[in-house]
């Protein structure tokens, strides 16, 4: 960006100069004589080259002496104020200080915002530009300072002391100077560069500042859901938990913001997860196990907290669990149903934040990764209804030379407005600032370059910090630290983004979105691959197809819908791994749930006779009912099996949950042998439903109870022939017996009757029996008596499998 190179009124006083230049004397005396003691006879030009290079780097003292500057109070000194510089002083070399001082330097004003950017990236002491020291009793003194120790201090100088001019922003060092055995004269040894802002009077135009501050968390909850009427949800981790338990990173943001003039930046989806939490919860453990969430106190008093913070403050509502547009414009357009869950996404952020803060946030702003913009994510952020999209000027770069920074609102086409957030301040609190010195530099910094920008002209300005999406707690304290200050001070008013995007936009501005091929390729590595848009569109077509047979399909849709809003979500940019695992998570549950619904295996059947039913189970192990389905049984063998009068038949089956119903299917046979069956869900627009069932049916002519009687006929008849056989031996010996009683007898003539009459049957009786058992035993074998000519029928059971009804 372009700017003015220098202002009126901006130029060091005489006094000053000459402080200046004499002191670059002073300081150089000792390096001078240094050099003159070198033995001229004993040296060669190149060696003499050779220690005044060395000599110079010994003044400089590069990494001899750390100096930390932990605190500088007040952040902006005003008339009539004691600036306090506190920090530590660490010997880093291998020999030790001795005659060691603390001093303050004050440099020139600064005039450009670049010119704080080469003063903070400057390293090691450069004599002439680093200022000239304070002085006087505004110093600290060691006598000796010990390799590996650090020493602190502390230094008060009325600011009348430091003869401040003209309003702007003064480089302030703090430097050590001292002297070492090897290097026996005074030199700096270590130094650390900082600003002074100074505005004691109210600025006669301010600027116009706002500055977002983001609730944003990454995505935490999962899809799967208890089976209590309540829903029990399920969390991945207890992550979210921590963050918000007292002096976590979100209960932190929500302590500092309320003390702020800010506007709040939140996602749906985090107050979802906590609002979750106030009642029973569970979290993901080892396998397939769950435990209970023991954070439900804590839950409720940070929403508590958040209810009480933006009050009266504008609250703006990012589509539910922040979807990377970048990602999205670059690679998910051509998966099917992505903008469908964009859509979805800020259709619900309203209502959500309503329902849980009780405020009515705005949804019509987009907010795309460090605001790198290019055509197709300025498309694909307006596409679910935002007209506001949240850029910066690090990607909308100035391209009309303008000597200062226009403001943040910028017509880019199709009415939609670019807000260009301001990336020099935007961007000063990234880094590990856990050290008070690295936040103490970086508060400085913010308010050095806010006041040089408002010092760029005195045309009125609309400018917008947009702070990284998930601030750490040191980076979210600092960022408090920093945006007090500028609040407190005299060069700069609050606004909301509402009315920094809709202020007159500076006609010079630049309004060109930047072509796709300059959207920054570190960026481009993190975003979300094809692939990923591709599964969530795979697992969205598994829960259509499942959800159609829900008689409560809201129990399955709505957790679903939102964790494949989180599927998407900025917070997986550099995880992709994590995000690789939770989008099979999710597809996998949904697999599961499906499988809920099942066709019993069966094994072969029996089908004896011309007509049966077979039955077909269906068995539903979800906690809901199942309806909408149809069971098709198929025939592949028609001619010799018919299903219904027809190769198949189909039945509507309507199951409770936890229950199972069997669905009969009318058959008949038209020949003997094997028929292959298959059985299979359908939903009702003929889709199938779960995998088939397949199994054998077994026809035969005669059904089970005809063999059983031609079984026991045949046992009569092996009867009845066993006694006429015996009947036959009997009358057989009788006749003997009789033939020999009528022989005569030689003593006395009488025929032998050793039975006696009673035991003879008359021929009545004998015709008699016969007519009730058949022909005799010992009756003689009629020639009528046709022979068996073919074998009884085997009785033997048939083989094992299903029986069928008839």
């Amino acid at each position: 960006m372009a700017e003015a190179a220098d202002f009126q009124g901006m130029s060091p006083s005489p006094a000053r100069r000459w402080m200046r230049r004499t002191g670059a004397l002073l300081a150089g005396a000792p390096l001078l004589a240094g050099l003159l003691q070198l033995p001229a006879a004993a040296t060669t030009h190149a060696a003499m080259q050779d220690s005044v290079q060395d000599s110079v780097q010994a003044a400089s003292g590069p990494g001899t002496v750390a100096v930390a500057v932990d605190s500088l109070t007040p952040t902006v000194p005003g008339e009539g104020d004691t600036l306090t510089v506190s920090g530590t002083v660490t010997n880093k070399g291998k020999q030790a200080v001795t005659d060691a001082q603390v001093d303050l330097r004050l440099g020139a004003p600064l005039n450009t915002r670049s010119a704080i950017d080469t003063v903070a990236a400057r390293t090691g002491y450069q004599q002439g530009l680093d200022g000239a020291p304070v002085g006087g009793k505004y110093v600290k003194e060691f006598s000796k300072l010990t390799p590996g120790v650090s020493q602190p201090f502390s230094i008060s100088v009325p600011v009348d002391k430091l003869d401040l001019g003209e309003d702007g922003v003064y480089e302030f060092a703090v430097s050590l100077s001292g002297e070492t055995a090897a290097q026996q004269w005074d030199q700096v040894l270590g130094i650390q560069r900082t600003f002074l802002p100074w505005q004691p009077d109210e600025a006669g135009t301010k600027t116009r500042t706002t500055v977002l501050w983001p609730l944003i968390s990454s995505s935490h909850m999962t899809a799967q859901t208890g089976s209590d009427e309540s829903q029990t949800p399920v969390f991945r981790d207890d992550d979210l938990a921590k963050e918000i338990s007292p002096g976590g990173r979100l209960q932190q943001l929500v302590s500092l913001g309320k003390e702020l003039d800010v506007t709040w930046v939140i996602d749906p989806d985090l107050l979802a997860s906590v609002d979750a939490m106030t009642e029973s919860y569970r979290v993901q453990g080892e396998g397939d196990t769950t435990r209970p969430g023991g954070y439900r106190a804590v839950a409720a008093q940070w929403l508590a907290e958040l209810q009480d913070a933006v009050q009266d403050k504008e609250v703006v509502a990012l589509p539910f669990a922040d979807p990377d547009l970048a990602s999205l414009a670059h690679n998910g357009t051509n998966a099917t149903g992505s903008l469908n869950h964009l859509k979805e996404a800020t259709d619900v952020a309203a209502d959500t934040v309503d329902s849980i803060l009780h405020v009515e946030p705005t949804t019509d702003f987009a907010w795309p990764v460090n605001g790198a913009v290019d055509p197709s994510i300025v498309k694909v952020a307006t596409s679910a209804g935002a007209d506001k999209v949240i850029a910066r000027n690090d990607s909308l770069v100035e391209t009309g030379g303008l000597p200062y920074t226009p403001s943040a609102a910028r017509p880019i086409g199709g009415g939609t407005t670019a807000v260009v957030a301001d990336a020099r301040m935007s961007t000063a609190f990234q880094g590990n600032l856990t050290k008070a010195s690295s936040s103490t530099l970086a508060v400085q910094r913010f308010l050095a370059q806010s006041l040089t920008l408002n010092l760029q002209t005195n045309k009125q300005r609309s400018i917008v910090v947009a702070p990284q999406r998930m601030p750490t707690t040191s980076q979210a304290q600092t960022m408090a630290e920093a945006v007090s200050a500028l609040q407190d001070g005299t060069w700069s008013q609050s606004q909301e983004l509402t009315a920094a995007a809709t202020a007159k936009p500076d006609s010079a501005a630049t309004t060109k979105v930047p072509a796709a091929s300059q959207y920054p390729s570190s960026l481009r590595k993190q975003q979300l691959p094809r692939a990923a848009f591709e599964q969530v569109a795979t697992t969205q077509d598994k829960l259509d197809k499942f959800k159609v047979i829900l008689t409560k399909q809201s129990r399955v849709v709505t957790p679903f819908g939102r964790a494949m809003n989180r599927e998407m979500s900025t917070s997986w940019r550099g995880r992709s791994a994590e995000a690789a695992d939770y989008r099979n998570g999710i597809e996998a549950y949904v697999d599961s749930l499906a499988g809920q619904i099942t066709l019993i295996e069966k094994s072969e059947t029996k089908l004896s006779g011309r007509s049966a039913t077979i039955p077909v189970t269906v068995q539903n192990n979800l906690v809901q009912g199942v309806d909408h389905l149809v069971l098709r049984l198929t025939s592949q063998s028609p001619r010799r099996l018919e299903i219904g009068g027809d190769s198949y038949y189909e039945q509507r089956v309507a199951v409770s949950g936890g229950h199972s119903q069997t669905v009969k299917f009318t058959t008949s046979a038209q020949a003997n042998g094997q028929a292959r069956v298959v059985a299979q869900l359908f939903t009702e627009d003929g889709q199938p439903y779960g995998s088939p069932v397949t199994f054998d049916v077994k026809v035969t002519e005669f059904t089970a109870t005809v063999m059983l009687v031609i079984g026991g006929g045949f046992l009569l008849l092996v009867l009845a022939g066993f006694r006429m056989y015996t009947q036959r031996k009997r009358a057989a010996a009788r006749r003997a017996e009789e033939d020999a009683s009528q022989e005569p007898s030689e003593t006395d003539g009488d025929p032998e009757n050793p039975e006696g009459p009673e035991d003879r049957l008359t021929p009545e009786e004998l015709r008699e029996e016969e007519s009730d058992t058949g022909p005799r035993a010992d009756a003689p074998e009629q020639p009528s008596d046709p022979t068996p000519d073919t074998a009884a029928e085997s009785a033997d059971p048939s083989g094992t499998g299903e029986r069928v009804d008839r």
